[in-house]
């Protein structure tokens, strides 16, 4: 097959890593012709051209292929995606995020290309969004959906959400699992007592993790409010914040104002390689998130045998399971949240229970190869 995969930024991100795996396998694992169209990785997240660039996914970038909205700018975008795209005569557009996923399949469509799929990683019109807003990004997402044959959901919660909103009937989603690369996360313990040490943590410490953009609607400020009891009781206990963003300072000052200095760490951007042997130094995974698709740390926290402290938000039921993965709480709720945090930190017995269970249920489901096989097969149906 000859794909194109359309995606409006390679920042570091589930969507993104996502995006670059699906096409590292279709050419390695079927032979298939592949070109990954996206913008400028443009901001404070890190990119991932790097790691598409050593797997040698070619590559179109698009200087005005950005993340706002900019009429003139997504006119000339949506003009060179439909020249790339005219030139590279592809079986199959497959576009990712909202940007891309409007401005590709308009361009796509309008070339008659055979088949067209776009994956919802986040829906995105949402409660946080002004009424206005939403009503526009509905209206978008259901005249693209005309343009579309298929679209892949990463949970089913973001199918559901799309048929409530009318974007398009239940029978165009099919759920698949965003994949992974596993092995790195099942065997990450390895690292821990390095990685501890090299952070500065003691034996007796019991290290809470959070990894996420430091940006709006991640939920930090309810995390840094749970941990004031947290400490109170469990002195041991210790906060680490993986990710950087524009509330660096915000979050910083919210911290020292609560006297919990001492007890938080701030470490920035980390490296996607990093990822498996931070998570292999924490005892558990807390994901405050009032918005997400189905959140990449859930199931990587699980498969390096970390339990999960999560809002249940989006997709993170269907892999956050109350006392069997984790714990799954009311969004914005800051009482439930630490007394599930000091339930953990007190019983390693349960962390390590709760922490095996979510490995066995995420091993095989999150694996990248098994992601790409059902992309790859649902292409096929639409092409037959």
């Amino acid at each position: 097959m000859r794909i194109a995969h359309v995606i409006t930024r390679l920042m570091l991100g589930g969507a993104q890593e996502n995006t670059v795996l699906c096409c590292e396998d279709l050419m390695r694992d079927y032979g298939d012709d592949v070109l990954l169209v996206t913008g400028p990785p443009l901001g404070l997240e890190g990119d991932l051209l790097p790691r598409a660039r050593a797997g040698g996914v070619p590559l179109e970038i698009i200087p005005q292929l950005r993340r706002q909205i900019h009429p003139w700018r997504d006119a000339r975008a949506y003009r060179r995606i439909k020249q790339i795209l005219r030139g590279f005569r592809p079986d199959v557009v497959h576009t990712h995020s909202a940007k891309a996923g409007i401005l590709g399949r308009a361009a796509a469509s309008a070339l008659g290309v055979p088949v067209i799929v776009h994956t919802v990683h986040g829906a995105p019109m949402h409660p946080y969004q002004g009424r206005g807003a939403r009503t526009v990004f509905r209206w978008c997402e259901r005249w693209a959906a005309a343009r579309c044959d298929a679209f892949i959901s990463v949970a089913d919660a973001m199918t559901d959400l799309m048929v409530d909103a009318g974007v398009a009937p239940r029978e165009k989603f099919t759920t698949i699992y965003s994949g992974m690369e596993v092995e790195t996360f099942v065997n990450a313990s390895v690292h821990r007592e390095r990685v501890r040490r090299e952070l500065g943590y003691r034996p007796e410490h019991v290290v809470v993790g959070k990894i996420a953009r430091l940006f709006h609607l991640k939920g930090h400020e309810y995390l840094i409010r749970a941990a004031r009891p947290v400490v109170e009781q469990n002195p041991n206990v210790r906060f680490l914040l993986v990710g950087s963003g524009v509330l660096r300072e915000r979050l910083e000052r919210q911290i020292a104002d609560a006297g919990l200095t001492e007890h938080f760490q701030l470490i920035g951007l980390a490296e996607r390689e990093r990822i498996p042997e931070l998570l292999a130094a924490m005892d558990m995974v807390v994901h405050a998130s009032l918005r997400e698709g189905l959140a990449r740390v859930l199931p990587q926290a699980l498969l390096a045998g970390k339990p999960v402290v999560s809002y249940d938000i989006d997709g993170a039921r269907e892999v956050v399971v109350s006392d069997e993965t984790g714990y799954l709480l009311p969004p914005k709720s800051v009482d439930a949240m630490s007394e599930a945090i000091l339930r953990l930190a007190a019983d390693p017995s349960l962390r390590d229970r709760l922490g095996a269970e979510g490995r066995r249920r995420c091993k095989d489901r999150f694996d990248h190869r098994r992601m790409t096989r059902a992309i790859r097969d649902l292409y096929a149906r639409l092409l037959g």
